[in-house]
């Protein structure tokens, strides 16, 4: 299997956009990795397209060749990649396999989504899609509910850390002020989270991921095919790995702990040839305060149950131990659905090429994301590293 390097990087600002098609998501984002590469658009070979919701949302589907027409690609392959909020994720990791392989030397790996001109009521049946509908969707839980039963499960077992999830939602709004991507640049207190409006106990509405409208695209090339034409520091892909779950939380092993993040999280560490304690930098997926806790542990970052008190302690804030969504995240950077696990990777590679300006971490040779769907029934983890 060949080596695979990131040698172009595209993503638009996130947010509320109602007048802005999923065309022109996908043009600026699309546009804005094939020109960082320095190459043309002739040289991308194939494309992966990332979206959950294309239709539902926008009447849209077979967005592969709508991207590949948009962005006048010519007639390569396309694919669409679906896997509710880990399908950018799922779409990169196809595509590191494609050139890997040695099929392609050059692909682009696309993800979008619109959501924001819908109402709440539409987006949330949209999203609980991705729930087990006969046990959960179909009769009323939606996917704050669910995770509001994680919470509540994870305060049994290791006791109540509302605080520490307060802290989570205050420390990605913080670093969000810093990403000029960011689709909410607030800060916001403490307080202000066990306050807001209330979604599902323990949940308030600052606890929650944001919905969001955007677009991220990646260039992947064979590495010693990219150290020919590549001016900028290579970002080679050295671990990736995919795990699942159960879809619905009942058929579950344990609440609190996302079997399939340890799964892809081993598969990535040792493809990598790694361990947690070796990462300079995450970005994980925060869709709710209690998540980001969680996902700390299982990829092995801190012990069970210790996650909370880590953060209370600056261990992820981005002078930490372990700096995490330092873009901001899910939770004030934005959700695009199709985008999330693409945008991860913009970050790692950004932050790895020392190009993410006032943000800029000191220290960013290796950096890992980390991208689930559902309840964690889809997994991807993904490791970076700087050459």
């Amino acid at each position: 299997m060949r080596s695979v390097s990131v040698v172009g990087i595209g993503e638009t600002k996130f947010g509320r956009f109602p007048e802005t098609s999923l065309k022109d998501l996908i043009l600026e984002a699309g546009t804005k990795a094939v020109a960082d590469t320095g190459l043309g658009s002739e040289a991308v070979e194939a494309l992966f397209m990332s979206n959950f919701n294309g239709q539902p949302f926008c009447g849209q589907g077979h967005l592969g060749p709508l991207a590949a027409e948009v962005l006048g690609l010519g007639n390569i392959p396309t694919i669409r990649v679906e896997g509710a909020c880990a399908s950018g994720g799922l779409a990169f990791k196809q595509a590191v396999s494609a050139v890997a392989s040695g099929m392609y030397d050059v692909v682009l790996v696309g993800g979008v989504e619109k959501m924001t001109h819908l109402s709440t009521e539409a987006v949330t049946a949209g999203i609980a899609a991705a729930s087990d509908f006969d046990r959960e969707a179909g009769i009323g839980a939606t996917f704050p509910s669910i995770f509001a039963m994680i919470a509540n499960r994870y305060f049994h077992e290791y006791g109540n850390v509302r605080d520490e999830m307060a802290l989570c939602a205050v420390q990605n709004h913080e670093n969000a002020l810093l990403n000029p991507d960011a689709q909410m640049q607030k800060r916001i207190t403490v307080e202000q989270v066990k306050n807001g409006f209330p979604i599902a106990d323990p949940f308030t509405i600052y606890d929650c991921s944001l919905v969001s409208d955007g677009a991220a695209f990646v260039v992947l090339a064979a590495t010693d095919v990219a150290k020919a034409f590549c001016p900028k520091r290579l970002v080679e892909v050295v671990g990736c790995g995919q795990a699942g779950d159960s879809l619905s939380l009942a058929s579950k092993g344990s609440m609190t702990t996302f079997a399939a993040t340890v799964l892809a999280a081993r598969q990535a560490y040792a493809m990598a040839g790694v361990t947690p304690t070796q990462i300079d930098l995450a970005e994980v997926h925060d869709c709710f305060t209690i998540t980001q806790i969680i996902n700390s542990e299982d990829l092995g970052f801190f012990a069970k149950g210790k996650g909370a008190i880590a953060i209370a302690e600056g261990k992820t804030a981005a002078n930490g131990q372990i700096p995490t969504n330092v873009s901001g995240g899910l939770k004030a950077k934005g959700h695009p659905i199709g985008a999330t696990g693409l945008s991860q990777i913009y970050e790692i590679v950004t932050q790895l090429r020392g190009e993410a300006g006032a943000r800029q971490l000191k220290k960013a040779d290796i950096g890992l994301t980390h991208n689930i769907g559902g309840t964690a029934a889809t997994c991807v983890v993904s490791i970076f590293q700087g050459r």
